[in-house]
């Protein structure tokens, strides 16, 4: 995913530097105001006719653009904003967020119920986009690399952009089913045995650790991985971190937990 991001990064500033001696107002690439990205967001989310997709990771222009999405998030089919009935409409807004983002603005149901908004968590690493239509995009500047954020009014960049994120969108889960695993995976119980699995310990030295039999840790870990969607013990803690549920750091220097798949069940 991170390398279908880079390769469309790579066409934009193609497409940006093809058409940097073009007259502002037939230039395909805009400058944004980065201090007023929220109003930014409004104006274009205001303009969409059929659908809006938005990936969000962390930053200072997360909670702007949460507020922008909010205030047009229109009401489903049969119902008004104000919870009457009506013929609805507007544009589908599907908004892709880390855990991370989540966490920094804590979206609640209420805030886009009964609207035509959909919240999905991805617990990889996303590029924040926002894609109008499949036509007009706007990307922030590049982690770690100054520069303003630009308006892409480039068709074909616009689609990629709108493909990778409909590959990210399928592979996530709902705001709902997130934030019942979240609440599942904060107990006190559950956050001792990740730390075991982040610090790699054996199943045999964890589970004298935490005084409990072989057995009963196993299934415990299998529940957990489980819970969490993890393939490996390793993945496992990686997603724990990822979720938010550990500090940022890394697990056992980057080898896998000792216990191996043999003991999942």
């Amino acid at each position: 995913m991170e390398s279908a991001l880079l390769q469309a990064r790579a066409l934009i500033e193609s497409t940006m530097s093809l058409h940097r001696t073009r007259p502002v107002r037939e230039s395909l690439v805009l400058r944004a105001d980065d201090a007023d990205i929220g109003s930014t967001v409004a104006r274009l989310v205001g303009r969409a006719r059929h659908s809006v997709s938005v990936s969000l990771s962390t930053g200072e222009n997360v909670s702007a653009v949460f507020e922008a999405l909010a205030a047009h998030a229109t009401p489903s089919k049969g119902r008004t904003a104000r919870g009457g009935t009506g013929a609805g409409g507007g544009p589908v807004i599907r908004l892709l967020c880390t855990p991370q983002a989540v966490n920094d603005c804590r979206p609640s149901a209420e805030d886009f119920r009964d609207t035509r908004c959909e919240i999905r968590v991805d617990e990889g690493e996303l590029r924040g986009m926002l894609i109008v239509d499949s036509r007009v995009a706007l990307m922030p500047a590049s982690p770690g690399k100054p520069g303003p954020a630009a308006i892409i009014k480039d068709t074909a960049s616009a689609r990629v952009l709108d493909l990778l994120f409909a590959g990210s969108w399928a592979n996530a889960r709902s705001l709902a089913e997130y934030e019942r695993t979240s609440a599942r995976m904060r107990t006190e119980s559950v956050r001792r045995i990740l730390e075991q699995l982040c610090e790699g310990r054996t199943d045999e030295v964890a589970a004298r650790e935490l005084q409990v039999s072989l057995r009963t840790y196993r299934r415990h870990v299998a529940e957990i991985m489980q819970a969490l969607g993890a393939s490996s013990r390793f993945q496992a803690g990686v997603r724990a971190v990822e979720m938010a549920l550990l500090p940022q750091r890394t697990c056992a220097s980057g080898r896998a937990p000792h216990g191996g798949s043999r003991h999942h069940g």
